[in-house]
């Protein structure tokens, strides 16, 4: 397991990605839309893992809620695991509660779970492993 990326909730991605641009000294190398999940993102590399911007395209994207009850800022953590169904599987057994136990669509071409903030002291977990 490895830190794949950390999300960061934003406003306005326009303006997010001239920032980290600034920051990073390089542009995101990559945009993208998650319908599923009603967001714009980018992605910057930095080492071996990511920061991923991400921007509500309506109301009712959990970006858009995070949003209305928290300022811009880190929304999750997401970390790479090899076999995501086993993975998935072993913390059920060990008492992770989950947001969706069923791997659905994520963007930069994972596959992705969410593990509920009740029970990982309040930080949004994510799993992702590599779509084939």
């Amino acid at each position: 397991m490895k830190i794949e990326h950390i999300g960061i909730a934003v406003k306005d991605l326009g303006l997010s990605n001239e920032l980290f641009r600034k920051l990073m000294g390089k542009p995101a190398y990559k945009e993208e839309i998650v319908e599923g999940e009603a967001v714009k993102t980018s992605f910057f590399e930095i080492g071996e893992s990511k920061i991923e911007l991400l921007e509500a395209m309506n109301e009712s994207s959990a970006i858009a809620k995070y949003l209305e009850k928290n300022r811009e800022g880190i929304h999750h953590i997401a970390f790479s695991v090899e076999d995501l169904p086993s993975e998935i599987q072993r913390l059920k057994e060990e008492g992770f509660q989950f947001i969706n136990e069923e791997p659905k669509e994520g963007a930069d071409n994972k596959w992705v779970v969410f593990l509920h903030p009740k029970s990982t002291n309040g930080v949004l977990v994510e799993l992702c492993s590599e779509r084939n």
